[in-house]
Formats: structure tokens, C-alpha cells, sequence
């Protein structure tokens, strides 16, 4: 059997202190796969000691628990329940591989955590494969404290990617707003980011009107988005992670919004609302000029890009209703004439493009409801994904394996997820009150 691979990985915070981990968003799988892998995850080994009497102390972070959430929300993995483990293994060397298949399991997955003498931590894993009887993959990992459920999730990608052969998406984050309450009765609006499992929450902004349409930069390290202001109206921001810095993006003569990044991070396409119209601009941002994309008299707005940056895909009704449209464009602008993409209904609007550039997913109004649908570009095929009525805003995982969205679950916003072929279905909560406008990141750099 390989050994393990070694990869030594130090993370750095921007804080000092170590702060708990929490669950902003509550994830309920509302539907998994038929034929999921069944997959193990034994508890990892805790190799720390007590520093006088040698007794055993509480692991930091339960990592076999988070890789094991990790695979089962993917919808991809159906993880045995502890209780019927056939034994604790730690290494691929304590295996029994006759017990595990007999168990049905395809593949087992163990390791354990050690703390060193410096601070930090040992994570070792391996992926077995019961059948071949070898390891598929292996990693001892060198992680601070802070870090433990990233490293869980690095390790979760490791292993979705060794499976599924297509790149894992745990370790990303998510944006979103949400509103709630306060003791006045007011409207709070809170601009927040989160890792994938809704764990470590930070608040990017509050206010007390309206924000919408978050956009991640290329490199994971801001947000645009787009603020309501008393007596200014709606104006786009772009604001750092790391320090909370804010900046307008530029001052206009109308209105800005729907920003969204370039795929190289120099250029905003946005919506500008000017001359009593609605149309696509393209900002420089280290310029501070724009060109204009658009030129019609119906409303263009929701402009994305192609993950190339060929093309911008957005919404307009210049064809008696809310459609999808592409057009080129390069530096200088627009490079032709945009051509529709979507004819099948009469409402298609809010696109959100597949990394690859195969997919399309939008809201589609269908008998009345809006849901989430997936137009596949090379053949025009349109599935619809979802069966709710008020679905919005999607936005497709770093990997393309899944669509977040925000939705309405007992009278209250919520935001849940779908696989691209609409096997797959979670559902994120926020306890404190309403949430909207998710986004998810690209992969971390």
C-alpha cells in the first residue's frame, strides 16, 4: 500500500484569538441520490495526552464528523451510521477489508489528529478503496487550531475529487442577506459571508435598507454589491473581506447595479440606470471609465459574464417579455449584436453561468410559479430543477455540481441548493429571521 502523501499547510487568520465556530445557516438534505455511494468515515484518532497524568483530553475538532456532513450534503454519499462500523481503525493497516465489504461499503475513510510541539496539528487521512484493497488517496496535513474545519473540508474536496473525478466545492463560502427585527421593529439587513456548511459566519455589513446582489471577486478577497441609501437610492460598493473596507464603486449620473465581476477581475459589467432607461455598462475599475454594451429602449439588466469573457449573458424584455440575451464583447466593448438564448416561456430572467460555460441557470416562470432551471447551451435543452414558487436568484458552486438559491419554506426566506440534474436537494435556514440574495464564491486561492 502507497504511503501517505505528506503536505504541510499552514493557515493564517487575520485574528488572534480563536473564536467558536457556529452554524449561522441550518442545512436539512431534503433529498439525496438513489444510488449513493455508501461510503464509512470512521472517528478520527485523537493522539493528544493530557501534559501531567497522560489522561486523555478532548480532540479540538471532531474532523471525521465534518468530512462525513461534507459527503452526505453533497447528496453523492450515503455515509453508514456509527453505529454499525465494524471496528475503529485509524490506519489502512488495522483494516479489515473482508468485514467492511461485507458491510456493503465501497470506500473507508480514516485517520487521525496529533498535536505537535509547536502548537499545531497533525491531520493524517486516508481514502481506502474496499474492493482493490489499496488506498485511493492519503495526506497528513499540518494545520493550526483555527483551521481544523478547513482542513476538514480540504479533506472532504480530496476526496470528492478522488471519487467523483470533478474538483469538491466544501471549501468555498457563500454570501447572502438577511433581514430581521430589531427591538424597535425595524428592518435590519445584514450582508454576511459563511463557509459552505453555514459555520463561521462573519458580518460583511449592516443596514438599515435594503442590500442585494452580492458578487465575489475572482480571488475570493471582496464583494460587490449594491446598497439603498436614504435620499440616493441604489448605488454599488465593493468591499474587502479581509478588512472591511468599503468603497463606492463610482459616481454616476443614475442609478447602478447588478454588478458582476470579470473572470479577470478588472472590470464590473453592471446595470446603469440613466435617461429615464435601463442598460449594460462595462466599468474599468483601475480606469474609472465605462463603456456602454447595450443601446435598446427596453429594460437590459443582470449582466454575467462567460467564464472566458467572451460574453455577457442578461436579462432584457425587448421581446415582449423577460428573456436571456448574449452578446460579445472585449475590451473596447460590445462586438455585436446580442442574439436571444432562452424562447421556451414567457418569463426567463436572473442567469447565472456554469464554470465550464455549459449551463445557464435562471428563474423560470412555469404555470405561474418562478423556479430554478438550467438551459444547456450547445442544445438548447431547458430542465427545470425545482417545484417551489418563489425561487430566485441562483448561483452555481465553484465545481458546477450544484445551484444555491433563495426560496420560501413555511412563510420564511430561505436559500436551498439543487444538483445540476435535479437529483440532489438541501435546504439552508437562518433561525434569526429571513434569507436572500446568495452567492457562491470561486475556489479559494
Amino acid at each position: 500500500m502507497n504511503k501517505c502523501k505528506r503536505i504541510v499547510l499552514f493557515f493564517f487568520v487575520a485574528i488572534a484569538t480563536v473564536q467558536p465556530a457556529y452554524a449561522a445557516l441550518k442545512i436539512d438534505i431534503t433529498q439525496g441520490i438513489d444510488d449513493a455511494l455508501p461510503i464509512a468515515v470512521v472517528p478520527f484518532k485523537w493522539l493528544g495526552t493530557a501534559p501531567t497524568r497522560g489522561a486523555s483530553i478532548p480532540a479540538p475538532e471532531d474532523i471525521a464528523a465534518i468530512v462525513e456532513s461534507d459527503l452526505r450534503r453533497s447528496g453523492r454519499f450515503a455515509p453508514i451510521p456509527k453505529r454499525d462500523l465494524v471496528g475503529r481503525p485509524s490506519h489502512g493497516s488495522e483494516v479489515n477489508y473482508t468485514a467492511w465489504r461485507a458491510l456493503g461499503v465501497d470506500n473507508l475513510i480514516v485517520g487521525h489528529i496529533a498535536p505537535l510541539v509547536d502548537g499545531t496539528y497533525e491531520v493524517q487521512f486516508q481514502l481506502l478503496d474496499m474492493f482493490k484493497a489499496e488506498q485511493l488517496v492519503g495526506y497528513k496535513i499540518r494545520s493550526r487550531r483555527s483551521n481544523l474545519r478547513r482542513t476538514a473540508h480540504q479533506i472532504s474536496d480530496l476526496i470528492y475529487e478522488a471519487l467523483m473525478g470533478v474538483k469538491g466545492a466544501f471549501d468555498t463560502n457563500i454570501s447572502y442577506v438577511t433581514l430581521t427585527r430589531n427591538y424597535r421593529k425595524e428592518n435590519v439587513y445584514r450582508l454576511a459571508i459563511a463557509d459552505s456548511d453555514g459555520y463561521n459566519e462573519k458580518i460583511i455589513l449592516e443596514s438599515k435598507n435594503p442590500i442585494i446582489s452580492p458578487s465575489w471577486s475572482p480571488n475570493g478577497l471582496q464583494l460587490a454589491y449594491v446598497r439603498f441609501r436614504d435620499r440616493v437610492g441604489a448605488e454599488v460598493y465593493i468591499q474587502s473581506i479581509l478588512t472591511g473596507q468599503a468603497r463606492r464603486v463610482a459616481t454616476f449620473r443614475g442609478t447602478a447595479s447588478a454588478p458582476a465581476w470579470s473572470p479577470d477581475g478588472k472590470r464590473l459589467a453592471l446595470t446603469l440606470y440613466k435617461d429615464g432607461n435601463a442598460e449594460i455598462y462595462l466599468y474599468n475599475l483601475s480606469r474609472d471609465t465605462k463603456v456602454r454594451v447595450t443601446r435598446n429602449s427596453a429594460v437590459d439588466t443582470e449582466p454575467v459574464w462567460l467564464p472566458d469573457g467572451s460574453a455577457i449573458i442578461f436579462t432584457s424584455d425587448r421581446g415582449n417579455g423577460p428573456q436571456l440575451y448574449q452578446v460579445a464583447v472585449d475590451a473596447n466593448g460590445v462586438r455585436g449584436r446580442p442574439e436571444r438564448l432562452t424562447f421556451e416561456g414567457t418569463y426567463n430572467a436572473r442567469a447565472s453561468v456554469s464554470p465550464d460555460g455549459k449551463f445557464v441557470a435562471m428563474v423560470h416562470r412555469i404555470e405561474g410559479s418562478y423556479r430554478i432551471a438550467v438551459l444547456e447551451r450547445e442544445t438548447g435543452y431547458l430542465r427545470v430543477l425545482t417545484e417551489s414558487r418563489l425561487d430566485e436568484s441562483p448561483s452555481f458552486a465553484p465545481n458546477g455540481s450544484m445551484i444555491i438559491y433563495a426560496t420560501e419554506y413555511r412563510g420564511r426566506g430561505v436559500l436551498s441548493a439543487v444538483s445540476v440534474d435535479g437529483r440532489a436537494k438541501q435546504r439552508l435556514q437562518f433561525s434569526g429571521g429571513d434569507v436572500r440574495e446568495p452567492a457562491w464564491s470561486y475556489f479559494k486561492k
